[in-house]
């Protein structure tokens, strides 16, 4: 069954002009954490709200355009990625519906994610982003946020080239004295170094999310940094 059109009745207020000069070099996807779509779209529009996304993905897998891509919108809040503090600035923010933690998180239907592929695959070839930059609200924002979990579905992404996968390789030590610097050389503000490992294992490492560094996690962050042309050791 074909995806349905993108719907372009819905829009936000909560944007602005981009900084001159500035690419958009990142793509930050979010879960809307509200117990309905239409909940998610009503703050979305709301000018009183002061947050905004470029677009927002239902579980039905319509997709509804809020801001245009020339925009800055607001959606990634205070914010940092490979020492970067303006991430709206530089980036496509895409919300997709889900109750969230708070709510009663739940899997991300595939008709979501063949939606999100789709729309994913068209940014990327209107804007120079690099796999690396591909990252979850809570990469860019490890001590606030969560989302879009555990539960999203990553490796789908990293197959079609969205984002990248996880080839571990092997590390001479894994404690937090190398997992720290390693996690900064990769992107992540490391003010705090847990919550940054728990972002991290949220993202590639799933199965277990508790901030503590463990052989696994450092495999695949080498491996992650030698993907990105960073220097693992």
């Amino acid at each position: 069954m074909p995806l349905p059109p993108i719907r372009t009745d819905r829009v936000s207020p909560n944007h602005e002009p981009r900084p001159e000069n500035t690419p958009v070099d990142m793509l930050v996807l979010h879960y809307t954490g509200m117990e309905t779509a239409e909940a998610a779209l009503a703050r979305l529009t709301d000018p009183a709200a002061k947050v905004g996304a470029h677009y927002l993905i239902d579980e039905d897998g319509t997709v509804f355009a809020l801001v245009a891509e020339d925009r800055r919108a607001w959606h990634a809040g205070v914010s940092r990625w490979r020492g970067e503090t303006d991430v709206n600035g530089r980036s496509i923010g895409i919300e997709l519906v889900n109750p969230g933690h708070e709510f009663g998180y739940r899997d991300f239907p595939a008709r979501q994610i063949d939606a999100l592929c789709d729309l994913c695959r068209g940014i990327l070839a209107r804007h120079p982003i690099p796999p690396r930059n591909v990252v979850a609200h809570s990469d860019v924002a490890p001590s606030r946020k969560q989302d879009p979990g555990e539960r999203f579905p990553w490796p789908v992404l990293a197959r079609l080239r969205i984002g990248l996968a996880p080839a571990p390789a092997p590390v001479p030590h894994w404690g937090l004295a190398w997992t720290a610097p390693a996690l900064a050389r990769f992107g992540y503000d490391t003010g705090d170094v847990h919550a940054a490992l728990s972002a991290f294992q949220r993202h590639f490492r799933p199965k277990r999310v508790d901030g503590l560094p463990d052989r696994e996690s450092a495999e695949i962050l080498a491996g992650l940094l030698k993907a990105a042309g960073e220097d693992a050791a």
